[in-house]
Order: C-alpha cells, then sequence, then structure tokens
C-alpha cells in the first residue's frame, strides 16, 4: 500500500491512501482518520486499508481524487520517537579520514544511533526555513522503517515483522553546529531542524524484491540546484533496518509510529556521488589536504530528492524543497 496524510486543520494531517502510479488518491478516514491511528491499531485495520487500496487501483473507488503531493504533510506529521542511526559505514569512515577522527570502537558491529526531535515534521515539498547561511545548511538523503509496537529486546528477525512502513526524507543539518554539540556528548539540538519526509509511506511489499535483508537495494536520486549529486544505492546499508529496531529496543520497548531512520545514504564507489554536502566536502578534503571546495546551501537553493523502481515509477512521490530566510511570516 501506499498512504499519505492530507494537509487540513488537524494537526496529524488525513490519511488518504494513493494509487501506484499515484494520479489517484482516496480519503479512508471512516477507516482509520490519521496515519498514527493506522499504526496503533494495524492489525486490525490492514485488511480493510489493502481492500480499498485495491480498489483505488483497479478504478473501482467511486471517491476518488487527482493526487498531488504538493497537498500533503509529512506521512507523520509528528511521532512519538524519532530515532536516527548511521548505517552507512563508509559514510563515517570519509569523515573519520577527513577531520582525523580516531575510529569509534565498535561501530562495526554496534549501529550509531542518536535521538531527534519529532514533534515538528516538515512534508516534502515545504520550504527548508534557516536563519542564517552562516549555520552551515546541508541535506541529508535518507531512508527510514515506520514501526508497530516493538517489544523490549525484541531480537534481529523479528523485528522485520514489526516494521509496517517505509519512508524516504531529507535529514536537514545544520552543520555549523554540530562539532561543539558532538564534543558535549548530549547528541544534536541546535544542529538539527526539523526534519522533511516525502508524501508517501509504503508497505514493504510495494518495494517486492528491492526489498532485500532489511534494506531497499534502489538508488536514492540526488540533484541539487537541478544538477546531479549522486545516486547513492540502499543496498549498501552496513545494518539492516530489522538490525537498527532492534538496537533500539535493546533495554526498552518502541511505540507505535516509532520512526528508525539509516543515516545518509552512502556507497563505496565515488561514481555513486553522496547524499549530503558533508560527505563531498569530506571527500575533497582527503583529496585536497584538507581543503574542501564545495559550500553549503544558499537562500533560494533548490534540493530534490527521488527513489526510483525499475520502471521510473517514484516510491515514496520524491522531495524537492527550496531554501528560504526565516521571518516571524514563517
Amino acid at each position: 500500500m501506499k498512504l499519505a496524510s492530507l494537509q487540513s486543520s488537524h494537526s496529524d494531517g488525513l490519511l488518504i491512501l494513493v494509487s501506484k502510479d499515484m494520479s489517484q488518491a482516496s480519503l479512508v478516514t471512516d477507516i482509520a482518520p490519521t496515519l498514527q491511528y493506522a499504526i496503533n491499531h494495524w492489525q486490525q485495520l490492514e485488511t480493510s486499508l489493502q481492500a480499498r487500496y485495491e480498489l483505488l487501483n483497479k478504478g473501482e473507488d467511486h471517491n476518488a481524487f487527482p493526487f498531488h503531493p504538493q497537498q500533503t504533510t509529512a506521512p507523520l506529521p509528528k511521532t512519538y520517537q524519532w530515532l536516527d542511526g548511521s548505517a552507512f559505514l563508509n559514510h563515517s569512515d570519509l569523515m573519520q579520514k577527513a577531520f582525523h577522527l580516531d575510529p569509534i570502537v565498535g561501530a562495526d558491529k554496534t549501529p550509531l544511533m542518536y535521538q531527534g526531535a519529532g514533534d515538528d515534521f516538515l512534508g516534502g515539498y515545504d520550504p527548508i526555513i534557516a536563519i542564517s547561511e552562516d549555520h552551515g545548511i546541508d541535506f541529508e538523503g535518507e531512508v527510514a522503517v515506520i514501526v508497530d509496537d516493538v517489544p523490549m529486546g525484541c531480537g534481529k528477525q523479528e523485528s522485520l515483522g514489526h516494521i509496517k512502513l517505509i519512508v524516504q526524507l531529507n535529514d536537514i543539518s545544520l552543520r555549523a553546529f554540530a562539532p561543539k554539540e558532538m564534543k558535549t556528548g548530549f547528541g544534536f539540538i541546535q544542529a538539527k531542524p526539523s526534519t522533511s519526509f516525502a508524501p508517501i509511506a509504503i508497505t514493504p511489499d510495494e518495494l517486492g524484491d528491492a526489498w532485500q535483508d532489511g534494506r531497499i537495494h534502489l538508488p536514492l536520486q540526488v540533484t541539487w540546484n537541478n544538477q546531479w549529486f549522486g545516486h547513492p544505492n540502499g543496498r549498501e546499508m552496513s545494518f539492516g533496518f530489522h538490525q537498527l529496531v532492534s538496537h533500539a529496543a535493546k533495554t526498552r520497548k518502541l511505540s507505535a509510529g516509532s520512526i528508525i531512520g539509516s543515516g545518509t545514504l552512502s556507497n563505496a564507489d565515488r561514481e555513486a556521488g553522496s547524499a549530503c554536502i558533508s560527505e563531498r566536502r569530506a571527500i575533497e578534503m582527503i583529496a585536497n589536504q584538507g581543503v574542501p571546495s564545495t559550500e553549503f546551501m544558499k537562500f533560494g537553493d533548490r534540493i530534490q530528492m527521488d527513489i526510483l523502481d525499475e520502471s521510473g515509477q517514484s516510491m515514496f512521490g520524491g522531495i524537492d524543497q527550496f531554501v528560504q530566510p526565516y521571518s516571524p511570516k514563517n
């Protein structure tokens, strides 16, 4: 299934189903008013949602209407818990080499993860609002999963069954704040403004053979100011999502609606490019005696991201954002 949240006066949006070709949508608030409600009652509601989805794709839903991704919020406009991993060790290795950092002991065996702010997500077509260009505005192309209730101590294979939906996101970062906050040992606050999400959340079966070993075996197409920036493939995750979920649930349960992120997609092959500016700068620093040449984002810049299937169909509805300066009217 493809699910999304329509903009409304309700802070959690209104739940809709979206057809496979993303041309049509159907309001399903008679089944579940919001996506959070659907996740909370997934076992009871999945069959009804699937039946309506099949009607929509057959063109037999008489209440269907044209789907416009610009009219959506993030699939979950807010959630109880947003945990972001760093599951692509190639990215971590580049950062360590560029900044001459000591390797993190055990990082190849235990996933890195931090707790982000889940109270104010952006839609994939909302502007990126920043106070100053001096804050080092960066994009980060990622994917994530949404789980139902996960018990404490859940094993890796059991965790696969708790993954109900998959989403695509831009984990916006303000790099000027990151070094200081990392040194405190308390995690990110100012370096991580609101994260933006592509409009559509999909069930794993929508990926077909591209969903293997808790990984998305498809490239993320990244374009910055209408210029190709990268197409790293999700298959190179050093830890699958089942491992990330199990890690997060090691000493506590996870509530339904919790989102677990992959971290920036990153491939060892340089021809795959990058999914964030920071990684490109790290590559430049390694090659040019510590001197990067790529600047961070400026006001007016445009970032586009999308994951396409083998036929060229967008899986998540894409992300298309412009950077705008903050003003009280925002």
